[in-house]
């Protein structure tokens, strides 16, 4: 007779269960939560450290102002400040990121800072690495003295942007974009 009797479906998790699952994905979200944090302490301590930098650059070259060495010394500076300050907004979107993405979105950020899944994350980023490592290359280049040596480190950050381009290129035509339906793909 068990050949004809239809299966009985699996008892549902008992209480105790679904509350040690429970637990768990909440634990997983403090997890996370924490390194929500720790990304926005790194983005505030590097926006502190960038304006403190500013100051205490500005106000030494006041002394100097017009001469060349200081208006070189001042622009060499600025590109630095710049290079900080874009890690530190790449800190901040994965900070705003990871939070939209696992434990709820932020409110009143500008439409640009929305992340809808982690493939937008990754585009966002992308684009800020591609600027920094851009201005890191300013900046070293501002105090090259000649040599052939930066035309190697030159190549080696314009492969990096070239394989992190063609890897957004990858992701945006395989229809990993946050516009895109997730049952198409985009036509090559």
């Amino acid at each position: 007779m068990l050949g004809g009797m239809p299966k009985r479906p699996a008892p549902p998790l008992s209480r105790t269960r679904r509350v040690t699952l429970a637990g768990a994905f909440g634990f997983t979200r403090l997890i996370v939560e924490l390194g929500v944090l720790s990304s926005f302490a790194f983005s505030l301590a590097l926006f502190v450290a960038a304006i403190a930098q500013a100051y205490v650059t500005i106000r030494a070259a006041l002394g100097d102002l017009g001469e060349a060495h200081t208006t070189k010394s001042l622009i060499v500076a600025a590109v630095e400040q710049a290079d900080t300050l874009l890690v530190g907004v790449a800190l901040l979107i994965i900070s705003f990121g990871l939070q939209a993405l696992f434990v709820g979105r932020v409110q009143n950020v500008p439409r640009w800072l929305h992340i809808d899944s982690f493939d937008d994350l990754k585009q966002k980023l992308i684009g800020i690495v591609i600027v920094a490592l851009s201005v890191n290359f300013f900046s070293v280049a501002l105090e090259w003295k000649g040599g052939s040596d930066i035309l190697v480190y030159g190549a080696a950050i314009a492969a990096v942007i070239l394989a992190v381009g063609a890897y957004s290129v990858i992701l945006s035509r395989l229809g990993h974009r946050p516009d895109a339906p997730e049952d198409q793909h985009a036509e090559p």
